[in-house]
């Protein structure tokens, strides 16, 4: 994709979470921009750094590193999006800066224990079914403070909150979702005031409007951003 192009489509994803803002009454600065990139080339995430993003999502773990290796010069920052098996804890742990998709004791165990203590701690999402739909992963609502006292008992891990990947059946269900996420957060939020809980990862390119409005500091936007994603295996 040519720089021209990325521009473009940058500038309309910016428009679209300002105007989200404005509806919610929100400052567009509370609401930050994650490039989902899984699946793009190193060279549109450096044209998109060029632009002023540095925040990059990536699902898939080898892609990702290669991908890292290659912008190794670049100042961005790594978020971990897909789902983690446990024999790919270690390398997320050491090459990512974020991860947003914590959903069982044993992956908390295995991120804390690979964290080099002497880096900064690793930033914690847990991510939440918050429709406890069979088909998508996160801990159920009601097992979660389980897993957030995990977290907060790990040095070498950061909880900052909560992401969801809702699987609705309407916008009236979607709305829901979104909502039943920010209601989970601001009772973590109260439960722990001293904690690092900031961040709340939840909305995509087709719902980026009503996941602002139901409180999310951060939008992952992929197609939006870089088109449509291209089959892994198919160039």
């Amino acid at each position: 994709m040519t720089v021209d192009d990325l521009q473009i489509r940058y500038g309309k994803v910016r428009d679209a979470i300002e105007l989200a803002c404005r509806a919610a009454q929100r400052p567009i600065e509370s609401v930050r921009l994650l490039a989902v990139s899984k699946t793009k080339p190193a060279e549109d995430i450096a044209r998109l750094a060029d632009l002023g993003v540095r925040e990059f999502g990536e699902n898939y773990l080898q892609e990702a590193l290669t991908k890292q290796a290659a912008l190794a010069d670049q100042p961005l920052i790594w978020h971990f999006i897909g789902h983690i098996q446990s024999n790919k804890t270690t390398e997320i742990a050491q090459h990512f800066d974020w991860v947003h998709t914590v959903d069982r004791i044993k992956i908390v165990q295995r991120l804390n224990q690979a964290r080099a203590a002497s880096a900064s701690p690793l930033n914690v999402l847990i991510q939440v079914n918050v429709d406890n739909a069979p088909t998508k992963s996160g801990i159920p609502p009601a097992d979660l403070n389980t897993l957030v006292e995990a977290v907060m008992n790990s040095p070498n891990l950061l909880l900052r909150g909560l992401m969801s990947l809702p699987d609705p059946i309407s916008q009236d269900a979607l709305v829901a979702s979104h909502r039943q996420l920010a209601s989970l957060m601001t009772g973590l939020q109260q439960r722990f005031p001293q904690a690092s809980l900031d961040t709340l990862s939840m909305g995509m390119t087709d719902d980026l409007t009503q996941a602002i409005a139901a409180g999310s500091t951060c939008v992952r936007i992929g197609t939006a951003l870089f088109g449509q994603r291209t089959p892994r295996g198919e160039g």
